[in-house]
């Protein structure tokens, strides 16, 4: 073992720089050189990929790593390839003739890491290549980075990663690494079972990160002033969030207007512009770029002072993966959430339309229960009273102690007696069952003599709170149908004391 411990470090110090294993790295790389199957959740910035590249290299062999963005993978590479690493990869954008090279560098032994995305598993020409490898004895490892996305649980899900688990059919001799930033257990246990996975080494490691500081406030009507405010205090790169692809373009315009050289990122653009953008973020000292939020995953700088969302997040889970990109160079770094109430409204309604569209798909239908059940959890962090990052480590299976950093822990909210409106609430839906939020603040504002969205956008606030004090059951189907829970029953026989933070 001592020869094998010498030349992992050797080649760690060789190609990497690093002086030293990161907590959990050692554990899941000699597994893997062991021939073991292993399932490693590490936290953003804890060095994953390394996980999978260190094998490749001490192995002489080729390891193939499961991606699931081009430009993802092709950063990978181009890092690799600056250390000297053979890597590439394969996707449908590569012309016939750059095609043929790589896969004659593949077969001929020249190459270390090839990454794929999932949808090329489905090509019969992929297939032939790793069952060619397979039998050769060239293929030494499996990597499928982001593996939350094969869980229908996990926070990002695609069906194209679920047919995954064919790897082991048509590697049945490989040993496969599944790897994510988070996973609750029950999204591990889906990766285990999907993959396939045998007996596997399960690496988990605290999502918990000390020098980020997280802080969830209101969206005002114009959120600029508020924006300009973080951006004069953050340190290093800033990424900001926003939801749409109109919605990254008019930030990215305003910022600019108003004296901040801001650059656009989203997949609507064409790649040279997205080449363009993404080396900018890469090289500028202190870029500040507009992104939807597939942006950011595996991209290699470590100086992100500002992880700023200008809408809630659609998961804990998913959030922690995009704030997880602030501070990756151990350094203090501020995660920023600007939302609105109206903002789960219109995730919840697109995650309805998308459902519609997919007609009678159970795994769709599932899918989308699933998400409106994660978007309730994150409106739960962003309303909640308590510690930020005690909130979001809880929706993934972790139990903490209150950081000490966060908006709520450094200054708790007030918190206001809701009991008299909630009781008339829920005496509402007691005589109304199966009402949708909608049409319940509409009903209470209209009892009130108002008709303004203002006191009915109050109600459907309230109304969401109660379901998070599990006083109400909300129908996960996005429909947003509302219904009394055991203990709403038991609030209005004998009331309590109910103190929510407004």
């Amino acid at each position: 073992m001592g020869g094998a411990a010498d030349a992992l470090e050797q080649a760690l110090q060789t190609h990497f720089g690093w002086s030293s294993f990161r907590p959990g790295q050692r554990e899941v790389i000699d597994a893997l050189l062991a021939g073991r199957d292993c399932l490693a959740v590490l936290p953003t910035g804890a060095g994953k990929s390394l996980c999978y590249q260190l094998p490749a290299l001490v192995r002489g062999g080729l390891v193939l790593v499961i991606s699931p963005l081009v430009a993802l993978m092709e950063d990978q590479v181009q890092h690799l390839q600056r250390r000297g690493i053979a890597a590439a990869c394969l996707h449908r954008g590569l012309d016939p003739a750059r095609r043929r090279d790589l896969l004659a560098r593949v077969r001929s032994n020249r190459l270390r890491l090839l990454y794929l995305a999932p949808e090329r598993l489905q090509v019969e020409a992929t297939r032939q290549l790793l069952e060619e490898l397979q039998d050769d004895g060239r293929l030494v490892g499996v990597a499928i980075d982001e593996a939350h996305c094969i869980s229908a649980w996990g926070h990002d899900f695609r069906p194209d990663y679920r047919r995954l688990g064919q790897l082991r059919r048509l590697c049945p001799g490989v040993p496969v690494v599944a790897l994510s930033a988070t996973a609750a257990p029950r999204v591990r246990a889906d990766l285990i079972r999907l993959l396939e996975l045998r007996r596997p080494l399960i690496q988990v490691r605290s999502a918990r990160r000390d020098n980020l500081a997280y802080a969830m406030r209101r969206r005002p009507e114009d959120p600029l002033p508020e924006v300009l405010a973080a951006l004069e205090q953050a340190r290093g790169a800033v990424l900001i969030y926003a939801r749409t692809r109109r919605s990254v373009e008019a930030w990215a315009r305003r910022l600019t207007e108003a004296g901040v050289e801001a650059i656009a990122y989203h997949a609507g653009m064409d790649p040279e512009s997205r080449a363009l953008a993404l080396t900018h973020f890469q090289e500028h000292p202190s870029p500040v770029l507009v992104a939807t939020v597939a942006f950011g995953m595996g991209v290699d700088r470590p100086d992100v002072g500002l992880v700023l969302h200008l809408d809630l997040p659609s998961s804990p889970e998913g959030y922690l993966q995009e704030s997880g990109r602030a501070g990756r160079d151990g350094l203090p770094a501020q995660c920023l959430v600007l939302f609105r109430p109206g903002d789960r409204t219109s995730l919840a309604r697109a995650i309805r339309a998308s459902v519609r569209e997919a007609g009678d798909d159970p795994d769709e239908q599932r899918r989308a229960e699933l998400a409106q059940q994660q978007l309730r959890r994150m409106e739960a962090v962003a309303e909640g009273p308590g510690c930020r990052e005690q909130a979001l480590l809880l929706a993934v299976g972790e139990l903490v102690s209150p950081c000490g950093r966060c908006d709520r822990c450094l200054g708790r909210p007030a918190l206001v007696d809701w009991s008299e409106p909630a009781a008339e609430l829920l005496a509402l839906l007691e005589q109304r069952s199966g009402l949708d939020l909608r049409r319940l603040g509409e009903a209470l504002a209209r009892a009130e003599g108002d008709e303004e969205g203002a006191e009915q956008d109050r109600w459907r606030w309230l109304a969401r709170r109660l379901v998070q004090e599990d006083l109400l059951s909300e129908s996960d189907d996005g429909s947003q149908r509302l219904w009394l829970k055991p203990a709403g029953r038991r609030f209005l026989q004998q009331p309590w004391s109910l103190k929510l933070a407004a």
